[in-house]
């Protein structure tokens, strides 16, 4: 398929026509500090604006917002990891909600948009939420959002990331490095399995396509082994929730890494109703527990997690990658 490149203007047009957001109600604005202030007055940033967006949760931001709190989190929050910390837990909250991805108005086979800023799934919360920490205004956010979510930012349900293991994870190793086997050791599970892409997008979306099945061995960390190795972990890290049925594996959650105050491991992901921070132990437990329930109905359930260290420097691997038009992303061009 053809593509075509945007420039920076058209794009902040074209994301304002094909998101879903909404509005803040008043609230009361937080009051800055004195090296924040000086943040905001050398960005030449209303401090009045500013202030109220602290005091407001990332999931009631409208596309303005966004522009300029990216600016302002990024010089007041250097650290890529807490920057990815901060954006997280700045979304504490947000609904869930399904069937939020989607090419609109570029294809008609998902109708959904691009884009989402009021409500997640786990996929859209992660995705957003680096997109966020790797920019510093909307329109590099935005194809920053779709060059994580499409192979090499080509937006189409074809390139779409589907598979976990083997498109998100494999087309973002410039943002994030599976570690979950030097983390195993030898108690990793490993098994193999079959990425049938071109079944998948005629079932799923009625699309024909030419690719060819793609064997894959997938390692994971066994979650018996996750107390063992969970201070190893950092935060921003990536994790897929493995989960399985009848011998058979795959991601079937994602979400992030978080570390508390005294150090203890949290999951920060978008789960139903709401996104939630919780310690990591404590999701294992509370998924251990419904492992005989879950087995007796032959419905999938927890095994283990894939960790994907965040990388050190994603920006510098990136444009390595994509040269001077990073973040790159092309559009399908419709008709002839």
């Amino acid at each position: 398929m053809r593509q075509r490149w945007i420039g920076l203007c058209g794009l902040l047009v074209v994301a304002l026509a094909v998101g879903c957001s909404k509005k803040t109600p008043e609230l009361v604005p937080a009051e800055l500090t004195a090296s924040q202030l000086a943040v905001v007055n050398r960005l030449g940033l209303d401090p009045d604006r500013i202030a109220e967006l602290e005091a407001k949760p990332l999931y009631e931001f409208d596309e303005r917002d966004v522009h300029e709190y990216l600016a302002f989190v990024q010089e007041t929050i250097p650290d890529l990891r807490e920057r990815v910390v901060f954006l997280g837990r700045k979304n504490i909250g947000q609904p869930y909600s399904l069937h939020l991805l989607g090419e609109a108005p570029f294809e008609p086979y998902d109708p959904q948009p691009l884009y989402c800023l009021d409500k997640s799934d786990c996929v859209v919360f992660s995705e957003h939420t680096y997109a966020m920490a790797l920019t510093r205004d909307w329109p590099t956010f935005f194809r920053m959002l779709q060059r994580i979510r499409y192979r090499d930012g080509q937006i189409g349900v074809a390139t779409r990331n589907h598979y976990t293991e083997a498109d998100w994870n494999v087309n973002n190793g410039w943002l994030v490095e599976d570690i979950s086997e030097w983390l195993a050791g030898d108690d990793a599970i490993r098994f193999n399995t079959k990425f049938d892409r071109a079944k998948f997008l005629s079932k799923s979306f009625g699309v024909t396509s030419d690719y060819a099945p793609q064997p894959m061995e997938v390692v994971f960390v066994p979650m018996e082994k996750v107390a063992e190795i969970e201070h190893l972990l950092q935060p921003g890290d990536f994790v897929n929730v493995m989960r399985g049925r009848n011998g058979g594996y795959w991601a079937g959650h994602v979400g992030m890494i978080t570390v508390g105050p005294d150090g203890t491991r949290n999951f920060l992901h978008s789960t139903p109703p709401r996104v939630v921070e919780e310690p990591l132990a404590g999701y294992i437990e509370k998924n251990m527990k419904r492992i005989p329930k879950l087995e007796k109905e032959n419905k999938a359930r927890l095994y283990g997690f894939k960790f994907l260290r965040l990388q050190d420097d994603p920006l510098a691997n990136l444009r390595e990658i994509d040269g001077p038009e990073t973040p790159r992303m092309s559009i399908p061009i419709v008709g002839n």
